[in-house]
């Protein structure tokens, strides 16, 4: 095979290509979110996408609490029901995390960078942004490399 249409992605691009396709299986209605845990040897340990808790209904069934109570993107976390899709991948990943990298469709929230912190990862790649980065500070400044991949090479793969 030759030509430019067939190059041969980056890692980076690969494993955010999956972490894409897991946010498709979020169920929140404001932004779907996916991220995935992966070893130092690019074994996938886990994905997590965001959503309501097992056992609880779906907001898109539900309808959103935050749209509901016109509360702003990154603000009043705690309102909201549904876990975090790094927050998922962590809760899957469990110990197997630690020296991983994860890939994000956004940058974390402060609380998934808190998480992810403890957990000993070691990179945090991202493509989105969030309202609130705080995250991205307390990740810099917890010695966590953190690479943005540029956003216009998923133009069109990502979802709301």
């Amino acid at each position: 095979m030759s030509g430019k249409n067939n190059r041969r992605i980056s890692k980076d691009e690969y494993f955010m290509n999956i972490a894409i396709e897991v946010s498709r299986r979020s169920t929140c209605t404001r932004r779907q979110i996916g991220a995935i845990i992966v070893s130092p040897h690019g074994e996938i340990k886990s994905t997590g996408y965001n959503g309501n808790p097992r056992g609880l209904p779906h907001c898109e069934e539900m309808g959103c609490i935050r749209d509901k109570l016109n509360i702003p993107s990154g603000t009043r976390l705690e309102t909201c029901t549904a876990v975090h899709a790094e927050q998922n991948a962590l809760i899957q990943a469990g110990t197997n995390a630690q020296g991983s990298t994860m890939y994000s469709t956004i940058v974390p929230c402060p609380i998934c960078a808190r998480m992810i912190l403890n957990s000993q990862i070691v990179q945090v790649v991202f493509i989105g942004d969030y309202s609130d980065l705080s995250g991205l500070e307390l990740l810099k400044q917890g010695g966590i490399k953190v690479t943005r991949l540029d956003k216009a090479s998923f133009e069109g793969r990502l979802p709301h």
